[in-house]
């Protein structure tokens, strides 16, 4: 849980800063090129709500019971739904909390083929963080929690290569060599099926960490999309090309603009397991909204 709890903070922070660059263009491109930061509180998104649903179930059941994470998805989304969630998310949650079983809603939507959102893979790093001992529990759980809102294969890749990044910084925190990013990329790779999920990451190994921003834009994608396949890759990509620099790796994904909330949170959560809570910068840690209790439907077990 101490591992998880990390993967969390860094997630919220990472939420958090991603979510002060949206905003007027030229006055975001204006921020962006003198790197500057907007005042305190930075209000986190669903993106945080959900990973912090994620961590108190894994911290309750000591991993994805799935019905139980259902319900504490629909309480936190009940109690403040005014988060950023998206418009497929609201109407599934919506449902589930008139009484609709997710098993039944999940794979309704999008005309019954399933959501490929980026979703599943925003809160994903504390599993993989739980988990970190064993890369193919963190893959297991990591889909069993996207499949509670995200049916579609593509939105369960997602979170699955998040969890087995997040485990792999765990795992690697303290080894120094070179090529670490790729290999962290590669270990995402083996643990993926044959998705465009999967091809996005095989084609952030081979653009490398020297490309420019733009140029990984027009390669993997932005989450401009909302979709895994358009988010993941580049999260990626920027977690291996920034592995022991968490403030790095995300003023890349926000200059890279798209659902930058999204995306720093992805990464945030996987480079705080590699560089530690001290690799957080604590000027940003301290200017994130504090995040709240979870309460969930049903005794405790």
């Amino acid at each position: 849980m101490e591992r998880a709890r990390i993967a969390l903070r860094g997630t919220a922070v990472g939420d958090a800063f991603g979510e002060t660059f949206f905003g007027p263009p030229e006055a975001v491109a204006r921020r962006l090129a003198s790197r500057s930061l907007l005042p305190p509180p930075w209000r986190y998104t669903d993106d945080t709500v959900m990973a912090n649903v994620v961590t108190e179930a894994l911290n309750r059941h000591g991993g994805i019971e799935q019905d139980a994470l259902a319900g504490g998805f629909v309480d936190a989304y009940v109690r403040d739904p005014a988060r950023g969630y998206g418009g497929a998310a609201q109407q599934l949650l919506q449902e589930i909390a008139r009484g609709r079983s997710w098993r039944n809603a999940a794979p309704a939507l999008f005309s019954g083929t399933g959501s490929m959102g980026n979703g599943g893979a925003m809160r994903a790093a504390p599993i993989g963080a739980y988990f970190a001992e064993e890369i193919s529990a963190a893959a297991e759980h990591a889909r069993l929690a996207a499949e509670v809102t995200h049916a579609h294969p593509e939105g369960q890749a997602g979170a699955v290569a998040v969890a087995v990044a997040a485990a792999w910084a765990w795992t690697h925190r303290e080894r120094r060599a070179p090529d670490l990013g790729g290999e962290l990329l590669r270990s995402v790779v083996d643990a993926l099926p044959e998705t465009e999920t999967r091809a996005g990451v095989e084609r952030a190994i081979a653009l490398g960490p020297e490309a420019a921003v733009d140029r990984a834009v027009a390669v993997l994608g932005n989450g401009s999309k909302v979709r895994a396949q358009d988010t993941v890759p580049l999260a990626l990509w920027a977690v291996a090309r920034h592995l022991d620099d968490f403030a790095e790796g995300l003023w890349t994904l926000v200059n890279a603009l798209g659902d930058r909330d999204t995306t720093c949170a992805i990464a945030g959560g996987v480079l705080a397991l590699r560089t530690g809570p001290q690799g957080i910068p604590p000027a940003w840690d301290r200017a994130r909204e504090r995040l709240s209790s979870i309460s969930f439907r049903g005794p405790r077990p």
